[in-house]
């Protein structure tokens, strides 16, 4: 890390500040590569503000690369400035920023607002950030925080809602339980498809939550019945099941 340094306006700097507002995205994704080779903590408020507005996703996280380059003592404070922006983006960059920056202090941050932002991105981005930093004490009530948006958004979005629990390991379990018995059919599926994640990691999101669909339409008996006749050989007593979609792939970006 580099240390302090308050000098700020130099020539350099001026053409680095305008080279990452160029036009055409690979001179953006230089000068961030640049920014982060050469760190100079003169750039730092030019590096934030282009996190707020960059279109072009691999220039973002190129951006928030450079920023880890500098000194945290300068980068966490002006960070956790823009984690109140109007933006949405800024937000949710800069929770990025901080995922992988990996100050354990910043957990104190995470608010409910920001895990519950009416912004898709924000929101999802705050869970992962908040699973990376929440120490273990606090790990039950993050659990509480995130269950109570299962059934929220898109595919995506609830894949992402339940990496992140699953990433908080045993420990969401009693949570999704609960969850799994609410009367509405969309939460209680997304709650057993997390659950039979948690169990075997390398279920698809996919086939789990069409597993999980059937539990909640048959009930956990007259599944645990159909399973078995199944598995047993014995034809005509359940109807097929509908071809789930290709599962997951392992590894796929979440952000």
């Amino acid at each position: 890390m580099v240390p302090i340094n308050t000098t700020s306006g130099t020539p350099q700097n001026t053409r680095m500040a305008a080279a990452l507002g160029a036009e055409d995205s690979s001179v953006r994704l230089q000068a961030a590569l640049a920014a982060g080779s050469n760190p100079d903590p003169g750039l730092l408020e030019s590096l934030v503000e282009r996190c707020a507005v960059e279109p072009d996703f691999f220039v973002r996280d190129m951006l928030s690369w450079a920023l880890t380059r500098l000194s945290p003592e300068i980068t966490l404070p002006r960070i956790r400035r823009e984690l109140d922006s109007g933006r949405a983006q800024a937000r949710s960059q800069a929770l990025h920023t901080l995922s992988k920056i990996g100050d354990k202090g910043a957990w104190a941050w995470i608010t409910r607002d920001m895990l519950r932002d009416a912004d898709d991105e924000v929101a999802r981005t705050a869970w992962r950030v908040a699973v990376a930093l929440v120490p273990e004490d606090d790990k039950k009530d993050l659990a509480d925080e995130l269950v109570v948006q299962l059934g929220r958004g898109d595919r995506g979005m609830r894949l992402s809602l339940s990496r992140a629990l699953v990433g908080l390991g045993e420990v969401i379990e009693p949570a999704l339980e609960e969850a799994a018995a609410n009367p509405d059919p969309v939460v209680a599926a997304h709650a057993r498809a997390t659950v039979l994640l948690l169990h075997d990691p390398e279920t698809g999101f996919d086939a789990a939550v069409e597993e999980a669909k059937r539990l909640v339409t048959l009930g956990p008996e007259q599944a645990a019945a159909a399973a078995a006749a199944a598995a047993s050989g014995v034809a005509g007593t359940t109807e097929p099941t509908e071809p789930t979609e290709p599962t997951e792939p392992a590894g796929a970006a979440d952000c």
